[in-house]
């Protein structure tokens, strides 16, 4: 029911005034929001006088200080010298699992060749420029078929001569057309291009470019007529309108009625409609995506559904600086805009006051100056007065113009710079701290910088990056022989202005200057150095420099052959020091064993010098006890002998408690044997008088 309510309401208007009426109510919603203001934007960057711009009714001066035009100028070269200033701004990624490369970098190449070819740095450039003056930039990706033209030569005459000649090509050619936002038309309630009902571009054409598309198919072959002048979508207001042989042009991209699409295409033959309209649309869609233009403000030149594969609409717009829950951005102009006016006030406030200071003015007494004549003051001039001229003239003079106004000029300079954030080298110094110290430059550079980076990034995010993919799709839609199909990520390669280069670059100096050649980051800093220069030949001093930190070959196996002789020689002393201690802890164990035998020799001694000539009966047991007592001291004076030398380990002490506990049962044998009577040679160490 919902649909067929909105249908009945709608029943008795065509296409082509359904958009006009939603145009109208647009470009209404402009004029009273943002015409006026765009109007004085344009014209301080211009340096154009207007009457609507004075300061004060007195004002007679017209001057403008160029301080705003420095910082538009100043901002759009930061960024286009950050995005197209290393010569490759942008860069394509493929699938991860995809190991084939060769076909990212032959589509990279072709779209820069066809980028170059079609001018798109130029066009990008002036939509900067837009941005920076009036706050959004805006831009309509363009598809043409062109005709190129190549040189070539054929044989003729069998061979024996050669034809010189051109080949002609058709080619399929995305274009990037830069429009102004007067004649630019968007949803007042939406903040962006996709999601807004639709979008439109208004604005005057030539009529031959209008004939040529409808001898080429593309514009329905109807009468078109010529436009009526409108002051207000003029792209300068400033000239006089130029009224023959044009043609308005209203370009509409968005959504539409499905039924007056359907029916403004009744109107053409049935394959035409076969082609135009998807049989696998959605019926119980109300809107459908399409693309309208009409001329004139009543002329249907073209109606269909969006014909790209992707349905994107043809338009990309960014903010300078984003403005929340608006379309419409905050650019330079508007930035700087109060600054500016108290700029202009101030010069122009000292160039009316110098007129009154430094020209002559004379005060007369009229009624005594003769009648008709003209009071001027000139060279070579004669004045008649009726009486004495020094009391009929007197010289007029309005005081001397103060001084303070320089410096004033100076300060309100500064505040447009700080506004903006389009500080030149002139501006650097003393903007921050008051003093041209290199802290102090270094602390400017900075807040430069970010604001830079903060717009360059908002640039590349909803203009640049949206662009490419555009106009990749495309090429891959008219023209896939060129351009393969395939879902690729488009990322930009901009990196950093002109400024905050010049900034990197110090720091690297610095950085450089405390280290050592020797070091292996010395050379990787001097490359981030040559890498930020703005050098004509920097690709070949970087190939260079990686060249030269390639190690060479002959060197390199002369070095690994001395690290493998370097490490053999380590192995053999290693190998040589474990054989030392080896042989340390043989002598180790050959001196412990000796230690242990020490004691089991001296206890054989021992007894042996008891049990030598010893006789049964009394005086030899008394002898025998004798001998005893004299082995135990000698065997105590070489025990604390052979501690000396060296501590017994806890084998030797254990063989020396098991000797002296084995004495005891030595006690009988040699009692049984001091029996038999028989006696041996006298031990050693026993006097001879002890017997």
């Amino acid at each position: 029911m919902l649909l067929e309510d909105k249908q009945e309401l709608t029943i008795e208007q065509d296409l082509e005034g359904w958009v006009i009426d939603k145009c109208t109510s647009w470009r209404d919603h402009f004029e009273s929001n943002y015409s006026e203001k765009f109007d004085e934007y344009y014209r301080l960057w211009r340096g154009q006088w207007a009457a609507e711009d004075k300061t004060r009714q007195t004002e007679r001066s017209k001057i403008i200080s160029p301080a705003l035009q420095q910082a538009v100028e100043s901002s759009v070269a930061e960024l286009e010298e950050a995005t197209f200033g290393r010569g490759k701004w942008f860069d394509i990624e493929d699938d991860v699992a995809d190991q084939e490369k060769r076909d990212i970098a032959m589509l990279r190449e072709v779209l820069y060749k066809d980028f170059k070819k079609n001018k798109i740095r130029k066009s990008v450039a002036e939509c900067l420029i837009n941005a920076a003056v009036f706050g959004t930039g805006i831009a309509e990706v363009v598809l043409e078929e062109e005709k190129e033209f190549q040189p070539a030569t054929q044989p003729v005459m069998g061979g024996d001569l050669q034809a010189v000649g051109v080949n002609i090509v058709d080619k399929t050619c995305v274009k990037l057309r830069p429009v102004m936002p007067q004649n630019f038309l968007i949803d007042p309630l939406a903040t962006s291009i996709e999601e807004a009902l639709g979008c439109a571009v208004d604005e005057f054409v030539p009529t031959h470019l209008v004939d040529q598309l409808q001898e080429q198919g593309v514009y329905r072959n109807v009468y078109v007529g010529s436009a009526a002048p409108d002051f207000d979508i003029e792209p300068d207001k400033d000239l006089s309108v130029f009224e023959d042989d044009k043609v308005r042009l209203t370009k509409y991209y968005g959504l539409v009625p499905r039924h007056l699409l359907k029916a403004a295409q009744e109107e053409e033959e049935a394959e035409e409609v076969e082609e135009l309209v998807a049989p696998d649309e959605d019926e119980d869609t109300y809107y459908v995506e399409a693309i309208v233009v009409i001329a004139n403000d009543g002329t249907l030149l073209k109606a269909e559904a969006n014909p790209y594969m992707m349905g994107d609409r043809p338009i990309v717009a960014f903010p300078w600086d984003v403005v929340p829950s608006r379309f419409w951005g905050r650019g330079v102009c508007e930035k700087g805009y109060n600054s500016q006016k108290a700029l202009d006030a101030e010069i122009r406030a000292r160039i009316d006051a110098l007129a009154l200071t430094i020209h002559p003015m004379m005060a007369i007494d009229a009624t005594r100056m003769p009648r008709g004549s003209r009071a001027e003051v000139r060279a070579g001039k004669t004045i008649l007065t009726n009486g004495n001229p020094a009391e009929v003239l007197q010289p007029l003079n309005f005081g001397n113009v103060s001084q303070v106004t320089f410096a004033q000029a100076a300060e309100l300079q500064k505040m447009v710079q700080t506004a903006t954030g389009a500080i030149d080298s002139a501006g650097i110094s003393g903007s921050i701290n008051g003093e041209s110290t290199a802290a102090g430059i270094s602390m400017s550079l900075g807040a430069i910088i970010k604001r830079h980076k903060r717009t360059l990034i908002n640039f590349q995010e909803s203009f640049l990056i949206p662009f490419i993919t555009k106009a990749a799709h495309r090429y891959m839609q008219f023209n896939p022989e060129r351009y393969p199909v395939a879902d690729y990520k488009f990322h930009t390669s901009s990196s950093l202005g002109i400024i905050a280069r010049e900034y990197e670059v110090t720091q690297l100096v610095q950085l450089l200057q405390t280290m050592q050649q020797d070091n292996p980051m010395y050379s990787q800093l001097i490359m981030s150095i040559v890498d930020n220069m703005n050098l004509s030949n920097r690709e070949e001093l970087i190939m260079s420099l990686q060249q030269a930190n390639q190690p060479n070959p002959q060197a390199q196996q002369a070095q690994q052959a001395m690290q493998q002789a370097q490490m053999e020689f380590q192995k053999s002393q290693t190998a040589a020091l474990q054989g030392q201690a080896t042989e340390s802890q043989a002598r180790a164990q050959k001196l412990a064993a000796e230690a242990q035998a020490v004691p089991q020799e001296l206890e054989i001694d021992r007894i042996k010098a008891i049990t030598t000539n010893i006789k049964e009966g009394d005086a030899d047991d008394k002898e025998f006890q004798k001998r005893l007592k004299i082995s135990e001291q000698l065997l105590k004076e070489r025990e604390v002998a052979v501690k000396e030398q060296g501590k017994p380990n806890a084998d030797t002490a254990q063989v020396q408690r098991s000797n002296r506990a084995s004495q005891p049962s030595l006690q009988p044998n040699i009692q049984e044997t001091s029996g038999i009577g028989s006696r041996g040679p006298r031990p050693q160490g026993i006097p001879q008088g002890e017997a």
